[in-house]
């Protein structure tokens, strides 16, 4: 399997080696060749395996280099969630499916590909004969930041800096980061939104005075990011996974086309469902479910791309996102795999801060996808309506999904089985859950989930309790002038 870059089509190199660099050096995206398919009657044998090996299975055809160590890897990472199982799905009615990816260990679903990512890296390292220590940038709306700090911390030969919005993460989110140890790990806070740390890091990444510098060091940039295909991949399983368990209970016959409904703000979980359409799955329709920050919704609905907007912080902030970085994998495959094109849309998007789709690409786009956004008092009452209806709470972000699915329902009166991709615990958000079910939160983050617990029954997971009684570390924050000298500085100071 060889891959190329969305920006340079010359390129053509393994996974192993896409994963170790993270980003092509003109800034584009790493895409395989051709997607491999999964056949009917491989699909039946994936359907006996357990979760581990189900990843086994899907990885496998991206990285067969890797064949004989990714059974290891997958059940080392997955044995760090409950029951083993990284992706339960939980029927809620007879046309909505709950897909529960946040029962690992920073209970959200970057958790799925982070776990593992530190695995398919120290591989991929070994297998292209790289001995130099890995630098793994990443710029966090959140949930990615812990999951990757937790991922990678103490790893041989990688060292990790996580940058994320100091005012635009959830209270429990930024003490995640701010609370994990390890002699490999570096967190930031910047003044600043998703987008300028996201920004910032691939700015790194195509400086090549800093990455000749870093190189005479022995030190090799990466990312843990979804722009990085390590990340990004290990989500396609899940996909795979809730649609064979749907066969296993009879929900569904092999071949009965299924929605798919995602929160999503840097693009990465949904395409990730494209991918799956496209070795094989039988997907009907992927909802794009934005919060307030509705970029990608009027991108599919529109066809333009803008970001001439305001920026909202939101009770959901793991999507509150301007940029999406993944959505340029679609743009190049919507393109025919123009990569001239696609560049010239990423810089023009960079320059102008808008570019736009022909009206033969924005059909193809909307026969794949139905996008929609939903208010904050949407997002409020949705959460208020299903624990009322349903018994079942869920976070913010999972929220807007099931918003979006409802505002899909009654405009296109689809009754298709849908999978919504639940994408964290509420206990990441607890407050606003809390307010959303019409309680008063504390103030004190302990004392809120402890109520939430005492009103749901959803059990708090473990590593939370121990949560609050870990100390603060990383208390640093950046102005954005200062993240890049910051990252070298650190990047000078570790050697090999």
């Amino acid at each position: 399997m060889k891959f190329t870059s969305t920006r340079n089509k010359s390129i053509s190199i393994t996974g192993t080696q896409a994963i170790v660099q993270g980003l092509s050096h003109e800034g584009g995206l790493f895409v395989p060749l051709t997607f491999p398919a999964v056949t009917k009657q491989e699909f039946e044998k994936f359907c006996t395996l357990e979760y581990p090996d189900r990843a086994t299975f899907v990885l496998s055809k991206f990285l067969p280099e890797l064949a004989s160590k990714l059974q290891a890897a997958t059940k080392n990472a997955y044995s760090k969630f409950e029951d083993g199982d990284a992706a339960p799905l939980v029927k809620l009615t007879d046309s909505i499916y709950m897909l529960e990816l946040w029962h690992g260990p920073t209970y959200a679903f970057k958790d799925v590909a982070l776990t593992l990512l530190p695995h398919l890296m120290a591989d991929s390292k070994l297998v292209v004969g790289d001995n130099s220590t890995t630098l793994i940038l990443v710029a966090t709306s959140g949930d990615t930041g812990k999951a990757a700090l937790e991922g990678f911390r103490n790893a041989k030969g990688i060292k990790i800096v996580v940058l994320y919005p100091s005012e635009g993460v959830s209270n429990l989110q930024k003490l995640q980061m701010q609370t994990t140890s390890g002699d490999n790990v570096a967190v930031y806070g910047i003044e600043g939104n998703f987008d300028d740390a996201q920004n910032t890091v691939k700015e790194i990444f195509q400086d090549k005075t800093i990455a000749d510098s870093l190189a005479k060091k022995s030190i090799m940039l990466s990312s843990a990011n979804s722009i990085n295909f390590g990340r990004l991949a290990p989500q396609i399983v899940y996909y795979f996974s809730s649609y064979a368990d749907m066969v296993n209970s009879n929900q569904i016959k092999y071949g009965d086309k299924v929605n798919f409904c995602v929160p999503t703000g840097n693009f990465g979980n949904i395409l990730a469902g494209y991918y799956a359409k496209k070795m094989g799955l039988p997907i009907k329709k992927l909802i794009c479910a934005s919060n307030k920050n509705n970029v990608l919704a009027d991108f599919v609905n529109l066809g333009e791309y803008s970001l001439a907007r305001e920026f909202y912080k939101t009770t959901s902030p793991s999507m509150d996102i301007l940029i999406s970085s993944n959505l340029e994998r679609l743009l190049f495959e919507l393109s025919n795999r123009d990569d001239k094109l696609t560049s010239t849309r990423m810089s023009d998007l960079k320059v102008k801060g808008k570019y736009a789709v022909t009206k033969q690409e924005l059909k193809n786009i909307q026969d794949e996808f139905y996008a929609g956004f939903s208010e904050e008092d949407s997002v409020k009452d949705t959460i208020a309506d299903y624990f009322d209806e349903y018994g079942y709470i869920v976070d913010t972000h999972t929220a807007v999904a099931l918003n979006v699915y409802n505002q899909y329902v009654e405009k296109t009166n689809d009754t298709t089985k849908t999978v919504v991709v639940s994408t964290a615990s509420p206990y990441k958000f607890v407050a606003d859950v809390l307010t959303a079910i019409e309680e008063s939160p504390t103030g004190n983050d302990k004392k809120d989930v402890e109520l939430l617990e005492e009103i749901t029954a959803l059990e708090i997971p473990t590593s939370l309790k121990e949560l609050f009684k870990t100390k603060v570390i990383h208390k640093k924050v950046l102005k954005k002038a200062a993240v890049t000298k910051s990252i070298v500085e650190y990047a000078y100071s570790i050697g090999n």
